[in-house]
């Protein structure tokens, strides 16, 4: 009987797809670092010998940066919550009043007092954002928070000086700066960029906005007075960090063919 030869089997080639390295999800750590361009809400205080509230002449309050860090949890590809912790510096104050001076026999006639002071605070807030569109490394959001900001202002001092000649100057008076709790809420848009699976990079930008309170105390007749709010546009940038490892996708490789008998 003849040998009955087979053609050789040669196993077929196969290509093994790359693992695709997913975006790590659950709790992340965040640390944010931002400047702020501040706007102040026309401040007034009570001018005892009017016996009636005054809005301030001119108002200012100057830029500011902020740091901040924050817990959040991944909830889905889309939907994130954090809470953050800001402290954003001293901001300074700068407004002036009128009036007819603040002590007899020094400013005569029309004056104008110029007020200086600053506050700092601590910014506390719930957040929660929808991460919209991705795109490669890149993921665009919104978001919105709301908390409150515990705001602590300076001293206010304030320097009456004659219009018709500024020589002529009231001594400076300090009002005591006050501090208290306010009613926060902000709105975020931004984008961040993912660095390694489980790290990101955040750029951004926050709109946030602080209630009214009281500013400072009564002295020399003149006081207390008080802000009607304020608000910052944010330029943030920071760093988040996702616990949980990195998953990655399943790979499959096909198994071996089976080769038939050979019968000799």
């Amino acid at each position: 009987a003849a040998d009955v030869f087979l053609p050789s089997v040669v196993e077929a080639p196969y290509v093994e797809s790359p693992a695709r390295v997913e975006a790590a999800s659950g709790w992340y750590l965040r640390g944010d670092v931002g400047y702020a361009w501040n706007s102040i809400d026309t401040p007034y205080f009570f001018q005892g010998s009017n016996a009636t509230y005054v809005p301030f002449a001119t108002s200012e309050l100057r830029s500011s940066y902020s740091v901040g860090v924050g817990v959040g949890y991944q909830a889905s590809n889309h939907l994130r919550t954090d809470v953050t912790l800001d402290y954003f510096a001293d901001t300074d104050f700068r407004g002036s009043t009128r009036g007819g001076g603040a002590l007899a026999g020094a400013c005569v006639g029309p004056c104008t007092s110029t007020d200086l002071s600053s506050l700092h605070g601590l910014s506390l807030l719930a957040n929660a954002y929808v991460d919209f569109y991705s795109h490669g490394r890149f993921t665009f959001y919104g978001g919105a928070g709301l908390g409150g900001t515990h705001i602590k202002w300076g001293g206010l001092r304030n320097t009456s000086c004659s219009d018709a000649n500024p020589a002529f100057c009231d001594p400076t008076v300090t009002h005591g700066g006050h501090s208290s709790w306010r009613f926060t809420y902000a709105l975020m848009a931004g984008a961040s960029v993912d660095i390694t699976c489980n790290v990101k990079a955040d750029i951004g930008y926050r709109y946030r906005r602080v209630a009214g309170g009281k500013v400072f105390g009564y002295a020399v007749a003149g006081g207390p007075g008080y802000d009607d709010g304020f608000s910052s546009h944010e330029a943030r940038g920071g760093l988040r960090y996702s616990f949980g490892g990195c998953a990655q996708e399943e790979v499959y490789i096909e198994p071996a063919p089976i080769l038939p008998p050979v019968y000799k």
